[in-house]
């Protein structure tokens, strides 16, 4: 078993797993457990960092300069082991490289650092993509935190809301059962800047803002302590879990998954960045328990 890397302040404490640089756990002062129970019977992931892509391809390939290559949903960086090459008492970074496996299903050079450091009662995750080959490298990056639902503070599960930073006046793009989206346009389920949660938004799958006028939300009971999820320059945001599951998955993404029918090139594909020979660009989400 991988030895999680801890670190902490004085009101949060987290654990990460060096295998994806997956956040598995997050603590209050109190050793209340803030993440998903991660129950295999639902889904047994944590906090995947999706890369290079996020969501799923159109039959799990993408097609480049008249090629080929066989990619899974969300990318290979969640099942790659990540070098932890800085520790402290209250962050840790870890890095992925590109290597023979990674090149086989993405022929591009590249760094992925991620960076974990706690202040307080803010856990701050930010990380950053180079292209360190001689070539343009097409990518996109999404966080995949579940939280648990309910959480730790008393509060049922029907109480629990989502209230978002700013009104959300667009229709969803809603990802249909397969993992593709279908950008037809689905009516909000907002009420107001407020979502009521239930297991009934999440039958189709998940809930999808691809034009989000907020950079957080937060996520509570409706009473008591919460959560503050804040990403700024992540354009952006699928909601997700599965009905009866015990977690809810909060995602900011700068990518999304393939259309229905999408056939282009990987570089036509919607939310891919272009990323210049030397050029790098980092992504940040902070979680902030509010009492």
């Amino acid at each position: 078993m991988t030895q999680l890397i801890q670190i902490a302040s004085d009101a949060l404490s987290a654990a990460i797993n060096p295998f994806g640089a997956e956040l598995s756990h997050l603590r209050d002062a109190k050793g209340r457990e803030l993440m998903t129970d991660a129950d295999p019977a639902f889904w047994s992931g944590r906090a995947p960092l999706l890369f290079p892509i996020v969501g799923r391809l159109v039959g799990d390939r993408y097609r480049l300069e008249g090629k080929e290559y066989a990619l899974p949903q969300h990318g290979f960086a969640r099942r790659q082991p990540f070098e932890l090459v800085e520790q402290a008492p209250d962050r840790a970074r870890f890095r992925l490289g590109d290597n023979d496996a990674t090149r086989a299903v993405f022929p591009f050079a590249f760094t992925l650092d991620a960076d974990f450091s706690l202040m307080g009662a803010t856990l701050a995750i930010d990380v950053t993509v180079t292209n360190s080959g001689d070539v343009p490298m097409p990518a996109s990056f999404g966080f995949h935190p579940a939280f648990a639902w309910p959480l730790p503070f008393g509060r049922s599960r029907g109480e629990h809301r989502i209230l978002f930073e700013k009104p959300e006046p667009a229709e969803l793009s809603a990802i249909v059962l397969g993992g593709w989206i279908d950008d037809h346009g689905w009516p909000s389920p907002l009420e107001g800047r407020e979502l009521p949660l239930s297991d009934a938004l999440f039958e189709r799958d998940a809930l999808v803002w691809g034009r989000l006028e907020s950079e957080s939300v937060s996520y509570d009971g409706g009473e008591g302590p919460g959560l503050e999820i804040g990403f700024a320059g992540m354009p952006k945001l699928g909601i997700w879990t599965k009905p009866g599951a015990r977690f809810l998955c909060i995602e900011p993404w700068h990518g999304i998954a393939d259309p229905i029918g999408f056939d282009g090139e990987i570089w036509d594909k919607p939310g891919i960045l272009r990323f210049e020979p030397g050029q790098a660009r980092s992504f940040g989400m902070q979680v902030t328990l509010r009492s």
